[in-house]
């Protein structure tokens, strides 16, 4: 549908609704328990057959569900006083204690990384289960045909499963990235017709891949993962890259991703613990006292 703000011309029959949440994501799955703890009836829509799908996959499977070292200069945002206030009313260790409750094992990996000891699954069934004794009710498979704002300012929202009406509308539907899990821009075009600003948006966290003809000198070392620092500007990162037979991936690769522009260079150092300048000198040296014996 081009236009989401469809007038929505039949009754609305449904009981009032307080927190209506587009999108069974992980924030909206985290939005739905926090506000069915506070008293909130609450409503989870999505179009999926199934919730929390991109959590099923992110980590490999395995769910890197949070860091022991959370700050907000990690974060890339135009507004990054959102993320100091986000991150000090909810921080790491709130969530690390909703996953001990439940007696998830998981393991610490570089960086302050937390993963999953067995799966993905086991964070999904976690939420779900939160969202159950917070009374959250979730509709799967409801596309939306129609959303408008009353004079009361509340919400009608006509979708395939019904009408309903909310006091409050939260859009948790994502971004652009993997379409193949179901992806759309629903999100941004509903916020633009609601008159909200919305910010360009690019890839970020993503390979980088290499022209046709630059490919081939790639290809016999595809596969290969080295130890590197990659740097974009004043923004540098150390972990591994990987050579594909497309172009560089890899944790670093991924990483500089999200700051680097179309045109900009990028430098990688394949030797980050060697002083190349006095590496060279020593070797000169070397050779020129063998050549004296």
């Amino acid at each position: 549908m081009s236009d989401i703000l469809t007038k929505v011309s039949t009754p609305i029959t449904n009981k009032p609704i307080d927190v209506l949440i587009i999108g069974a994501s992980a924030s909206g799955l985290m939005c739905a328990i926090e506000a069915g703890k506070r008293g909130r009836n609450v409503v989870v829509l999505d179009h999926a057959n199934k919730a929390g799908k991109k959590i099923l996959m992110s980590g490999g499977g395995r769910c890197n569900f949070t860091n022991y070292n959370i700050d907000a200069e990690n974060f890339i945002s135009h507004n990054p006083h959102f993320c100091k206030s986000a991150i000090s009313r909810y921080t790491q260790w709130d969530f690390i204690g909703l996953v001990s409750d439940y007696k998830i094992p998981f393991h610490e990996r570089k960086h302050g990384q937390l993963f999953c000891d067995d799966s993905a699954k086991d964070i999904l069934t976690m939420l779900l289960s939160e969202c159950a004794h917070a009374g959250v009710q979730i509709k799967l498979k409801c596309d939306i045909h129609g959303i408008e704002k009353t004079t009361t300012e509340q919400f009608d929202i006509e979708t395939s499963a019904g009408l309903f009406h909310c006091q409050s509308l939260v859009i948790a539907t994502g971004g652009l990235s993997i379409p193949k899990m179901g992806a759309t821009p629903f999100g941004y075009n509903l916020a633009k017709q609601f008159g909200h600003k919305v910010l360009a948006t690019s890839a970020a966290l993503v390979p980088l891949t290499l022209q046709n003809n630059d490919k081939a000198w790639l290809a016999d070392l595809s596969g290969i993962a080295v130890d590197a620092v990659v740097s974009s500007h004043s923004i540098s990162f150390r972990e591994n890259i990987l050579l594909t037979h497309r172009g560089l991936s890899g944790p670093a690769i991924l990483q500089i991703s999200s700051y680097w522009k179309a045109g900009e260079p990028i430098s990688i150092n394949l030797l980050p613990d060697i002083d190349i300048e006095n590496f060279l000198k020593n070797k000169q040296n070397e050779q020129a006292k063998t050549h004296l014996k």
